[in-house]
């Protein structure tokens, strides 16, 4: 008998409680079903189809519930509450289902929905991990390089970006010289696909076209502008890191952004310091 999967066990035994199952009508296993899940009219030697997992008292236990996660899967649960041994998650079953805080890439909230796998431990319980989807979502989407998809954020890489499930299946990728720091694994967003690799896996993008995304990135200068007294203290030759940490924009995008300014006469570039420009100044010009 397997855990954490479906399968066909046989009407073997009748008890108070409800009825033990077995996978070998002529063998010695045996599991309970709980009475209140009995079908009606089921009888001795019968064939089922059940769940099995572990109750709250660590008994192997068949259900005819269905769980929204089998055993290898991965789907979206719903964080129930944080305890101290890790999250648990609504799965559709009576006992929760533990996400221990070793399988998480970053600690979610009470309420969010988040993107997860089912697997047994070393104790042959089963436990909800963060970990592992990149290898476990699908390849094979019906979408192309133009195309708007909604994703799940999944996890978070310092060197390659964001990682996002489109359609909570589809394997995407938000490159890390895009600014993400605004996420958190759980959110839904809604992307472009700039390319699709030879592999299937998607490109995304949550900029606007360029003509349009100029100017948020322009507004948003000035507003990081304001907030040092009107006085950057870096200039576009600054480090692209450096840039990415103050501004979210990489270091072309941050040049753009700038010269747009400078041409509308909103910033003034003196002494290697870029300025935001006075009234008096801008009315020269």
């Amino acid at each position: 008998m397997r855990i954490g999967e479906y399968q066909k066990l046989y009407y073997k035994k009748k008890v108070d409680f409800g009825i033990y199952l077995s996978d070998d009508p002529a063998g010695d296993n045996r599991v309970l079903l709980p009475e209140k899940q009995v079908p009606d009219g089921l009888k001795i030697g019968d064939a089922l189809r059940v769940f099995l997992y572990r109750d709250s008292r660590d008994r192997l236990i068949a259900t005819t519930n269905e769980p929204k996660l089998t055993l290898g899967g991965c789907g979206v649960l719903a964080v129930k509450e944080i305890g101290k041994i890790g999250a648990f998650l609504d799965w559709g079953l009576e006992k929760a289902l533990l996400l221990p805080y070793k399988e998480m890439t970053e600690r979610p909230e009470p309420g969010a929905e988040i993107l997860v796998t089912l697997y047994a431990d070393k104790s042959d319980r089963l436990c909800a991990s963060m970990r592992g989807l990149y290898e476990l979502l699908a390849k094979d989407s019906p979408y192309q390089k133009g195309d708007t998809v909604t994703g799940r954020v999944y996890e978070f890489s310092d060197n390659f970006g964001a990682f996002v499930a489109v359609d909570d299946r589809y394997s995407a990728r938000i490159a890390e010289s895009e600014d993400h720091s605004f996420l958190r694994i759980g959110d839904v967003i809604e992307a472009k696909v700039t390319g699709v690799k030879p592999d299937g896996k998607l490109d995304l993008t949550m900029r606007q076209p360029a003509y349009i995304q100029m100017e948020d990135d322009a507004n948003r200068i000035l507003t990081l502008l304001d907030s040092y007294g009107g006085v950057l203290p870096f200039t576009e030759k600054a480090t692209p890191e450096v840039i990415r940490r103050e501004t979210g924009l990489s270091k072309a995008a941050f040049k753009r952004a700038v010269g747009r300014l400078y041409r509308e006469r909103k910033v003034v570039l003196k002494e290697g310091k870029i300025r935001r420009a006075s009234e008096e100044q801008q009315r020269r010009s």
